[in-house]
């Protein structure tokens, strides 16, 4: 499985979400949604691999966690509105306990929680933070693909918004040295991983 942690510092975690504007009085929202769209989708089709958690962290009222579960997933499309619209359910209901989680719609579960409580339930999983200031994610002395699967097992990686991530959990790792939005980065994630490059962890 490929783990996708995504922080939305300013995003709603309760309410009724403004679809009209996701940038703005959602709290960069959109950034959010082009994330869990990259992590999920193909061309044609949803990633069954996959499970992404949206973390909502700017209220009204406690953090929360969004998490959907590519294998599972129906009617998810590659439209900002539309995932918008999957979100906007979940949030006018009220959250569910720490720990607990509550399916809103195939695939898509609620629950509370902080992100520390998503890397505790991922403390068996190698951890990633992505990070430009850091050594390469891939083993640049093998650029080529490997032959072994080793990039078959399961993997987190741990994303922000538009705002600094301050965690020290996770190993830090780069895309390169220019700082790339989260759906890119998740997409050269995918890329890696799909081709079987020998990753740097």
């Amino acid at each position: 499985m490929r783990y996708f942690a995504l922080v939305g510092h300013r995003a709603m975690s309760k309410g009724k979400l403004p679809l009209n504007d996701l940038a703005g009085g959602a709290g960069r929202m959109d950034v959010l949604i082009r994330g869990l769209m990259a992590g999920l989708l193909k061309s044609h089709g949803i990633r069954e691999d996959v499970e992404v958690i949206l973390h909502l962290q700017g209220g009204p009222g406690p953090h929360r966690r969004l998490k959907f579960i590519g294998s599972e997933l129906k009617g998810f499309h590659a439209e900002e509105r539309s995932v918008a619209g999957l979100i906007a359910k979940s949030i006018k209901e009220p959250m569910p306990a720490i720990g607990q989680w509550v399916e809103r719609s195939p695939g898509v579960y609620d629950g509370g929680g902080t992100l520390q409580r998503t890397l505790k339930e991922w403390q068996d999983t190698p951890l990633i933070r992505l990070d430009a200031d850091a050594e390469r994610l891939w083993n640049e002395d093998a650029i080529l693909p490997s032959n072994s699967n080793s990039n078959s097992a399961d993997i987190a990686f741990i994303l922000s918004d538009d705002l600094p991530l301050e965690i020290e959990e996770g190993v830090p790792r780069s895309l390169g040295s220019t700082w790339l939005q989260g759906h890119l980065a998740i997409g050269l994630c995918h890329f890696l991983l799909d081709e079987n490059v020998e990753l740097n962890l």
